[in-house]
């Protein structure tokens, strides 16, 4: 399939992981990509790794300069973008709510849900022309011991993309995916040295890749998805469906 062929796609926290399996995705069914990140090396790498078809700019998510700089580079290098995917995120913070440190919070909320909005108010400006897919987390739609304030950040980047999508329609289409424990380096916390006993409570009894999370965003991004805005799709391996007991 080439459905993404003479497009552009800006896709954040790219340098590995979920991001970069999208950039992937996309650039094999024909799309130009921009990649994102906080640290160049290694995101250089990764835009070399994906060949003439990919190009990176790096910085911060959360930084008005850096945003200016991607949009400045994708004029130069495409004269127009159609895609934009919101996966950068941030979880500095680990334990209960009641101690988590007020400055990681603020920091968390800033990352995940305001840069967010962030990007998708400099793609529109930029006059991005076709979809947006937002990277939430099943974190978002159920308790998650120890990571609780990331998941209320998921949350209301759940809720971002309901608003967006009334508010955007029907110029530009907005949706999310929420995916369980996908096995990256920004997740190894939670399954690294006991991935068998983390992958026993999914009835498809592993954790996810990067590319299961890669596919069902190329889809949303895509003409096969064009009735559909304001969605969040769980990519769980079926964790949601498991019985209480």
């Amino acid at each position: 399939m080439r459905r993404f062929e003479g497009r552009v796609a800006l896709i954040t926290g790219a340098s590995r992981g979920i991001g970069y399996a999208i950039a992937q995705r996309l650039i094999a069914e024909g799309a130009g990509v921009v990649i994102t990140g906080r640290h160049q090396d290694a995101l250089e790498q990764a835009a070399k790794d994906l060949g003439p078809q990919a190009s990176a700019v790096a910085g911060a998510a959360d930084d008005p300069d850096h945003r200016a700089a991607v949009f400045a580079h994708i004029a130069g290098r495409h004269g127009h973008i159609d895609h934009l995917v919101n996966n950068a995120g941030i979880n500095p913070a680990f334990g209960p709510l009641l101690n988590v440190d007020a400055d990681a919070a603020r920091k968390i909320f800033e990352v995940n849900v305001l840069a967010a909005l962030a990007w998708v108010r400099a793609a529109v400006a930029a006059g991005l022309t076709r979809s947006i897919v937002n990277i939430a987390s099943i974190a978002g739609v159920s308790a998650s011991p120890g990571i609780g304030l990331y998941g209320i950040s998921k949350a209301g980047l759940i809720n971002l993309t309901v608003q967006l999508a009334g508010e955007l329609a029907p110029g530009l289409r907005v949706n999310a995916v929420a995916p369980a424990v996908v096995k990256t380096r920004f997740a190894r916390a939670l399954y690294e040295g006991h991935e068998a006993e983390a992958s026993a409570h999914y009835p498809l009894r592993r954790l996810g890749e990067p590319g299961d999370v890669a596919g069902p965003v190329a889809f949303l991004l895509s003409d096969d998805a064009a009735w559909m805005t304001g969605q969040t799709l769980l990519i769980d391996g079926g964790a949601s469906i498991r019985p209480l007991s």
